[in-house]
This record gives C-alpha cells, structure tokens and sequence, in this order.
C-alpha cells in the first residue's frame, strides 16, 4: 500500500465489562482533521479483552479506505499482542490456547489493510479521548436489550455432557 497518500486518522479505543464477565461495551473515538466519529456498543455477556478488542476491531470496520492510522488503548493486552509479536507467535502456532481467537483472526485481517501504529496510554488519566471512550464503553453496557457475544457465549457455556463423549 502506498503510503505518501494515505489518510491520517486518530483513533482512542477502550472496552470493559462489570462485572468481568459480565454486561460490557465498548467505546471509540476517531479522528481525521476536522471531522470526529464516535462509536459504541454492547453485549448482557461478556469479558473485558472481548470489549477492548471489539473496540479496535469496529474502529478500523470504520474506515472506508486504506489510511494511517494512529490508534490509542489502555489495553496492555491488545497493544503488546500487536506490538510485541505474540500475535505472530500466535498465528505460527495456528491460534492454539489463545484466547479470543475469532476476534484476533478479525484484528489482524482489518489492520493488515491500514499502516498501524498502536499505542499504549494510561486509562482514567485524564486523557479526554480515552475518557470519552471509557464513558462511550460504560453508557453502552448499560442499554437494555444488549444483544449476545455468541462466541463467547457459546464457549463459556457449562459443559451439560457430565463429563461423557457426545454420540457420533
């Protein structure tokens, strides 16, 4: 990708859940020139990493075009996951014993197509952005009617087998 012509976009990320697990959400604040877009969203069931990854992934969905974008979280897991090459160590080994592996395959797919710098900042230390997106995250977890995190749903659901072999 071309990269003297891109796009410069500013984007703040944060999610959570209370209690973790529980109702969560998840904020985002971008950025480009003039022109400001927030997101937000929710789901009755699920973990604090799903919302800050959520978060990243709906801000990059957001983008209409290939751009440069530098994105903020206070997520030390998805910054360090990305800055730091688990997320390739996790790819080599084929996603085996990663956690949320159907939102990193997304994560990387959608930055694969931008040039990424992700940053770590200090949450609740008044950076406005990243407020704004901890109180976008929070006002989102407590809409009525959030809809299911299937995956994690389906994944943490408890084992009704007892313990025996389903039948073929």
């Amino acid at each position: 990708m071309k990269t003297d012509k891109l796009k410069e976009v500013i984007i703040y990320t944060d999610g959570g859940s209370d209690p973790n697990p529980g109702r969560g959400g998840y904020g985002v604040v971008l950025i480009h020139g003039g022109h400001r877009k927030e997101i937000s969203g929710g789901f009755r069931l699920t973990t604090n990493n799903r919302m800050e990854l959520t978060a990243v992934i709906e801000a990059l969905k957001a983008l209409k075009e290939p751009c440069k974008v530098k994105l903020y979280s206070d997520s030390k897991y998805v910054v360090n996951a990305l800055t730091k090459g688990w997320v390739q160590n996790w790819i080599k080994k084929r996603w085996k014993k990663v956690k949320n592996p159907d939102l990193w395959i997304q994560l990387v797919e959608l930055a694969s197509k931008h040039r990424v710098e992700f940053n770590w900042v200090k949450g609740h230390s008044g950076i406005p952005e990243n407020e704004r997106c901890d109180q976008l995250a929070v006002e989102a977890s407590k809409l009525p009617d959030l809809p299911p995190d299937t995956v994690y749903e389906r994944e943490s659901a408890p084992d009704t087998n007892f313990g025996f072999k389903e039948a073929d």
